[in-house]
């Protein structure tokens, strides 16, 4: 603890500046996590699985409820199409219908990540900052004051430029590690969904003669 005490203030203002990227960082991150993991993440297979025996025994009702009962962005843009059959829409309004959805829910999926790489790249160039700032800062000292005082200030400048090159590095790696998994993640559920969306869609209009009629 004492540790940290002195190192935030040797630091100067920088390491001030950092840590709220940090902050920052980290609570982007786990509204991330918590999103791609618990909310938007489908077990793709039993979830076509389960509709296809619905949808081929012409239950359209059955479909709808097993899409209700898992709110995530895959179950809503399939929602939409088996709506749209339910409201004995046409092909291309099937189709269009799941767009729309699609639309809503793809920006819901992307939106916030891509900051935590911009947020590792700035911690890291803040770091950088500090460390010019506080060569400036140590070579002014020893050039400007008197011969007792250089020492000291030499120091304080050597210090504050370290230090918030660590506390830069210190945010940036972890954030930027994060970034990329919550990326990877991001993309296997847009892909999962692009299969799903397909997958269900040609089964549906395959399938139309086994819908009953109202």
């Amino acid at each position: 603890m004492q540790f940290l005490v002195q190192f935030f203030k040797d630091g100067g203002i920088w390491v001030w500046v950092i840590l709220f990227v940090g902050v920052f960082s980290v609570a982007i991150t786990l509204e991330r996590f918590v999103y791609l993991y618990l909310r938007a993440s489908v077990d793709k297979d039993h979830f076509l699985a389960n509709l296809k025996k619905a949808i081929l025994a012409g239950d359209l009702n059955a479909a709808v409820n097993f899409c209700n009962g898992r709110k995530a962005p895959m179950s809503n843009i399939i929602k939409a199409g088996i709506v749209s059959v339910m409201n004995k829409g046409k092909d291309e309004e099937i189709q269009s219908s799941m767009d729309v959805a699609a639309l809503r829910e793809v920006p819901i999926i992307e939106k916030r990540t891509p900051f935590l790489a911009l947020l590792g790249n700035v911690a890291t160039l803040i770091g950088l900052l500090s460390t010019i700032v506080g060569l400036i800062y140590a070579f002014e000292a020893v050039a400007n004051v008197e011969a007792d005082k250089k020492a000291a200030l030499l120091s304080r400048g050597i210090s504050e430029a370290m230090n918030g090159t660590a506390m830069g590095l210190v945010v940036a790696i972890p954030t930027l590690l994060v970034s990329a998994v919550l990326t990877a993640k991001t993309q296997q559920i847009l892909d999962d969904i692009h299969e799903a969306s397909v997958t269900m869609l040609n089964l549906i209009l395959q399938n139309r003669d086994k819908f009953p009629v109202k």
